[in-house]
């Protein structure tokens, strides 16, 4: 709210709101959703195999589970790993168990054979005992084998 004078000596008061520290508010949270929404999405994104027969199990609080996506990019809980971190990251997590040695594994189906090789080898050097693969369920028009059935 301003006040303004006339020329005759008058004074009135003005009513318009001034919005020109909401404008700067609302550039910038725009500016942080730009940035942050990016980062939110860019998480562990895979296409599963497909199994028959499986034994459906959600995930449970605790478990620990290590992921490859297409590229062949670790993730911990859904949490990105540095390249050369994950036999560290690993260890620090096993070392302090004493039963429950067991460590979920996902991949993408398009990974190569040579990257989920690899992880296997750095989870068995960091002290994981088992490693349970995680697929998703068959569909009904596909084989077991992942073609169509005629």
């Amino acid at each position: 709210m301003g006040i303004s004078t006339s020329e005759a000596g008058t004074t009135t008061v003005k009513s318009e709101p001034n919005v020109v520290p909401m404008i700067d508010i609302m550039l910038v949270l725009l500016i942080i959703f730009m940035i942050v929404t990016p980062l939110i999405a860019a998480g562990f994104q895979a296409t599963m195999p497909r199994g028959s027969n499986l034994d459906p199990s959600p995930e449970e609080e605790g478990e620990v589970i290590l992921g490859i996506d297409v590229n062949g990019n670790y993730f911990l809980d859904g949490r990105s790993v540095p390249e050369g971190a994950l036999e560290d990251y690993l260890r620090s997590i096993y070392t302090a168990r004493t039963e429950d040695k067991i460590l979920f594994f996902k991949a993408d189906q398009q990974l190569r054979f040579q990257k989920i090789e690899e992880a296997v080898e750095i989870a068995r050097r960091a002290g994981v005992r088992v490693m349970a693969a995680v697929t998703e369920p068959q569909t009904q028009s596909g084989s077991i084998f992942g073609g169509e059935e005629e």
